[in-house]
């Protein structure tokens, strides 16, 4: 094998336990194990916890100096859920089980009732086609949100307003109350303002860093903003936390840069007889994956052997028929390009490799 990394850990130490770990604390039961006691004793007892999600922000991404306030808050890593990529990670908060459980098991998901694949954020087919799906259904019930506020606490997202009623969004945040927001500014407001309550669960999405990372790569003066902009956010609303509340940090997945040389289009000739899906770094591929890898810079992994990467069992009912015939993982310096994929971005994600796959904990003090 030439990738390297380790499939996730989802018995105390990866994101399904941290959101386990908070439900827990505002219901007295959760549906994965918890955090580990000792990752678990970093987080002070409160009847209100702010969750801020840093989207795009590894852990090793900390270390770069225009994340140094977020440095200081980290306690521990944590492992994204496989796959490494934004809507299956936001998922799992959704819904506090892993992608095995939840059922979004790719970024690109193959829908067996539509015999199609779908992008889970635009909810379209890869070549943009608008799919017509009842996403609000799309992921069990009751999920996080409804578990909350049959216990009596309140579910609230701080979003983007464009955000608001979209398909992912539909599926995301059943049962939350949608908080829209139009600038960063906004969301330290209402991240402090909805605080003061007690029994609040409390989401707040920042994209900045991944968008930049996406885009240009981390050597980019638009990076290094992105990252000062969140830090910046996160110290303002740490300062101004009320009593009573405690905000913790964490992030959907981490980036690697990777430059044009290391973006490799799967040639046409290996599209026919095969459905390919999932992500740029982990193909998903129904049908002979094994003679794809013969000729590209990945590694061939018949599902029998990658079943246990999604989490354990029981597993979600509809993932039988989403599961590939095996994953092409990607060398730890490549990504491999199916048609319809941008190959326009330099950071890139969706593996097992410690630089997507670890995430960071904070704690403000």
């Amino acid at each position: 094998m030439t990738f390297s990394g380790s499939i996730p850990n989802y018995d105390g130490e990866g994101l399904v336990n941290l959101i386990a770990e908070l439900e827990h604390r505002l219901t007295g039961v959760s549906q994965a194990p918890r955090l580990s006691p000792e990752i678990a004793a970093r987080i002070p007892e409160t009847s209100t916890y702010v969750l801020v999600v840093f989207d795009g922000l590894g852990d090793a991404q900390l270390d770069h100096p225009a994340a140094a306030d977020l440095r200081r808050s980290r306690v521990a890593g944590l492992d994204s859920p496989f796959p490494s990529t934004t809507t299956v990670a936001l998922s799992t908060i959704a819904t506090g089980l892993p992608a095995s459980q939840h059922g979004l098991i790719g970024y690109q998901l193959y829908l067996d009732d539509l015999d199609t694949v779908v992008n889970t954020i635009r909810w379209t087919t890869p070549w943009g086609d608008p799919v017509e799906y009842d996403t609000a259904a799309l992921l069990p019930t009751p999920n996080l949100w409804e578990r909350l506020s049959a216990a009596g606490a309140e579910p609230i997202s701080v979003q983007p307003a464009h955000f608001h009623g979209s398909a992912l969004s539909n599926a995301l945040y059943r049962g939350a109350r949608f908080e829209p927001i139009h600038s960063i500014d906004e969301s330290i407001e209402a991240a402090v303002q909805l605080a003061s309550s007690a029994s609040r669960l409390i989401l707040v999405y920042l994209p900045h860093v991944d968008f930049a990372a996406h885009v240009g790569g981390q050597d980019t003066a638009e990076y290094v903003e992105a990252l000062r902009t969140v830090s910046w956010a996160w110290e303002t609303m740490a300062h101004q936390m009320p009593p009573g509340a405690t905000m913790l940090g964490t992030a959907d997945h981490g980036h690697i840069d990777f430059p044009d040389a290391r973006r490799v289009e799967v040639p046409k000739r290996l599209h026919d007889d095969r459905t390919l899906y999932g992500d740029v770094r982990v193909v998903f591929v129904k049908g002979d994956g094994a003679a794809m890898a013969r000729e590209l810079p990945a590694t061939w992994i018949p599902i029998a052997e990658a079943r246990h990467w999604w989490g354990p069992e029981p597993w979600h009912p509809d993932v039988e028929a989403r599961l590939p015939d095996g994953l092409l993982v990607a060398d730890d310096d490549y990504v491999i390009l199916p048609k319809h994929s941008n190959g326009k971005l330099v950071g890139n994600h969706g593996g097992v490799h410690p630089a997507e796959r670890r995430i960071p904990l904070l704690v403000a003090s």
